[in-house]
């Protein structure tokens, strides 16, 4: 029991980690994406260094990272520890529930955290852009967890 505990936290690790590499690179990769978030880091920074220079202290800045931090790890760890917490309680040992659970959950959270409304023009096909991947981050998460602890997930079953 306590050597899958073990192999569970450690599989979590790598997943949280591959997923984090994938979405980090996902954003590197496309080029609307990049442009996208260097221009809201660089308006964040310049906002930052204005507040500073007004004599404000820095205490927006710090809620600022605070809720990116918050919004990466609802993204990043949640799907795969939800997806192991239910495989591991229903002996699921299938990649395909790994993979799936894990890409569906983390694409579907922007949408469930703003009231599933749809976008409309030129902002549905950077909805899209996104979307695809935040699957991706999410199935690189959840397979990863797979190859490491899902295979061997839950109770043992019984031999016929």
């Amino acid at each position: 029991m306590l050597g899958r505990i073990l192999l569970a936290t450690l599989a979590l690790l790598l997943a949280i980690s591959a997923g984090a590499l994938t979405l980090m690179g996902g954003v590197l990769l496309d080029p609307a994406l990049r442009e996208t978030f260097g221009r809201l880091g660089l308006a964040g920074l310049l906002a930052g260094l204005t507040d500073l220079a007004a004599g404000l202290p820095p205490d927006m800045a710090a809620l600022i990272l605070a809720f990116l931090a918050q919004a990466l790890a609802l993204l990043v760890v949640l799907p795969p520890v939800l997806a192991a917490l239910i495989g591991a309680l229903f002996g699921l040992r299938s990649a395909l529930w790994y993979g799936g659970a894990c890409a569906g959950l983390t694409a579907a959270l922007p949408w469930l955290a703003r009231g599933a409304i749809l976008p409309t023009g030129p902002a549905a096909a950077a909805e899209a852009r996104l979307s695809v991947l935040l699957l991706a981050t999410g199935a690189a998460s959840g397979l990863t967890y797979w190859l490491i602890a899902g295979r061997s997930a839950g109770a043992r079953r019984p031999e016929p």
